[in-house]
């Protein structure tokens, strides 16, 4: 009897123990928090030193990440933003939601300093269009030959998307004044524009297009997961346009010191360790076994990045230019 009264003692702590447990919430993009995404992984790593239930919830894709931060503000329940990247960063700091974060940045691996305190970097890549080589053997070498040509594309929304709004800010700082021009002889070659990456990366898996707007860093997946060597990034000669994505800490956190301690942990071995193969992108810290044998560097010949400070009136005026173009 003393033994069934102890149990069921026990049995009824253990909700309140649960209940004790403070939940740290992290708002990111919809493939990070995929079964195949870096999600799993980070969750088990840091629930294994913080003492708390790290709660991630999908928000679309990246843009669509400031759009719900601006829409609830200070009602957010979000501790963090995941998923936002430098050509959202001044926008994404004019808002004030966000508190400056107490990470240590030494022995970032990017290929431009860093320096923001608001926003710490947990991976990067370059954008590129990838392409099926046993169906587009020679693709395009630039935007004005992929205009000229019969080859079908499919890209991602600039205003739900952030590769989507790389690929306007890659086109921008390529051609500059002439960018509307290019738009005007890519607008035939588009097929769909989706709201985010997934859907048009799974789309072109299906052969709706022979090309997608993704990162020169796709191919590896095929190459490292699937034993697929038909898939590749198309080398352009203007460059490719470098993406950094980023995390932050909302001002209205209710849990700012393990907000903190998630964004210090994703600069570690346990989170940067799982960015390669998860998220198919180069950690922003080089893990000590090193990038996985098929990854390689990145070929792009010249990198293009506009600066975060120019960011936002550079998007204005590549969006009205590309609006106008494809007639949206």
């Amino acid at each position: 009897m003393r033994y069934l009264i102890l149990a069921a003692g026990l049995l009824a702590a253990t909700p309140a123990l649960a209940q004790d447990k403070p939940t740290l919430t992290v708002m990111t993009y919809d493939s990070f928090v995929s079964d195949w995404g870096p999600g799993p992984v980070v969750e088990a790593k840091f629930e294994e030193t913080c003492g708390c239930d790290l709660k991630f919830v999908g928000s679309g894709d990246g843009a669509a990440l400031l759009a719900r931060v601006r829409l609830e503000g200070a009602r957010s329940d979000a501790d963090v933003v995941l998923g936002l990247d430098t050509n959202l960063t001044a926008a994404a700091a004019e808002t004030g939601l966000f508190a400056p974060h107490s990470a240590a940045v030494d022995g970032l691996s990017l290929p431009v300093a860093w320096d923001d305190p608001l926003f710490l970097p947990f991976d990067w890549g370059y954008f590129a269009f990838v392409h099926d080589t046993t169906k587009l053997a020679t693709p395009p070498a630039d935007f004005r030959a992929l205009g000229a040509s019969d080859v079908s594309i499919i890209i991602q929304d600039p205003r739900s998307s952030t590769p989507g709004l790389g690929l306007l800010m890659w086109v921008k700082a390529a051609y500059g004044d002439e960018a509307e021009a290019v738009w005007a002889g890519l607008a035939d070659n588009i097929v769909t524009v989706t709201k985010g990456w997934s859907e048009a990366y799974g789309l072109f898996l299906e052969g709706e297009a022979d090309m997608v707007l993704s990162y020169t860093t796709s191919p590896a997946y095929h190459r490292i997961a699937e034993e697929d060597d038909t898939k590749a990034a198309a080398e352009f000669v203007e460059g490719h346009y470098l993406q950094i994505e980023v995390a932050g800490k909302l001002a209205s956190s209710d849990q700012p010191e393990l907000a903190d301690a998630f964004l210090a942990f994703m600069l570690s071995e346990g989170f940067q360790g799982a960015i390669a193969t998860t998220n198919w992108m180069y950690p922003a810290v080089i893990p000590a076994a090193g990038l996985p044998e098929g990854f390689g560097a990145p070929r792009v010949g010249k990198s293009l990045h506009v600066a975060p400070v120019d960011a936002p009136t550079v998007r204005d005026v590549a969006l009205d230019e590309w609006l106008s173009a494809l007639g949206q």
